[in-house]
């Protein structure tokens, strides 16, 4: 059995290094192909504990990424910092948790990117928008509203006798059977 050396220990490192970041631009790449094209199919464990699963920490992007700065630091911290084996050790493992934190942070923004926000129309009643279009009495047209933080054009309803022209105030009077009903403000 070969005895324990330095120049094993750096070859370990090596050896994690660059099989976690080989594994980890892998898992990358899957991952954005997955994100990207809208399905519902992760590429990922949901989680080991019982946390929320909107937050994946214990993945195996993360744990790639720990590994990666363990290796990587590991490696540099001995081989051309010529620093002692358990400072290397210390300083790798506090580097691949600062990695893997990343990692997990990273892909929780990524996610909520990837979130499909449903407009709530009910919450619409009551607010000013403007026509998009002239909209004839008691018929079909767009507006012009902020719906969830965010401007969009919708069909609405004008419910009056009066023809609203484009681009002219309109309030939101009331929302039913899934439609808006708008007057002129």
């Amino acid at each position: 059995m070969e005895a324990f050396t330095i120049e094993n220990l750096i070859r370990t490192y090596k050896y994690i290094a660059i099989f976690s970041t080989v594994a980890f631009i892998l898992k990358f790449i899957i991952f954005s192909m997955t994100v990207g094209d809208g399905s519902e199919v992760s590429s990922d464990f949901d989680s080991v504990s019982d946390t929320d699963t909107s937050f994946h920490f214990f993945s195996i992007q993360s744990v790639l990424a720990f590994l990666m700065g363990f290796g990587w630091v590991g490696l540099a911290a001995l081989s051309q910092w010529h620093t002692e084996i358990s400072h290397a050790v210390i300083i790798s493992v506090i580097v691949g948790f600062v990695f893997m934190f990343s990692s997990a942070y990273l892909m929780l923004k990524v996610r909520c990117l990837n979130q499909v926000v449903t407009p709530e129309y009910d919450k619409c009643v009551g607010k000013i928008g403007k026509a998009y279009t002239t909209i004839h009495p008691n018929t079909d047209g767009q507006i012009e509203i902020e719906i969830n933080g965010r401007l969009s054009v919708i069909s609405a309803m004008n419910n009056s006798d009066i023809e609203i022209k484009a681009f002219e105030p309109v309030k939101v009077v009331k929302f039913e059977n899934e439609k808006l009903y708008i007057e002129k403000e």
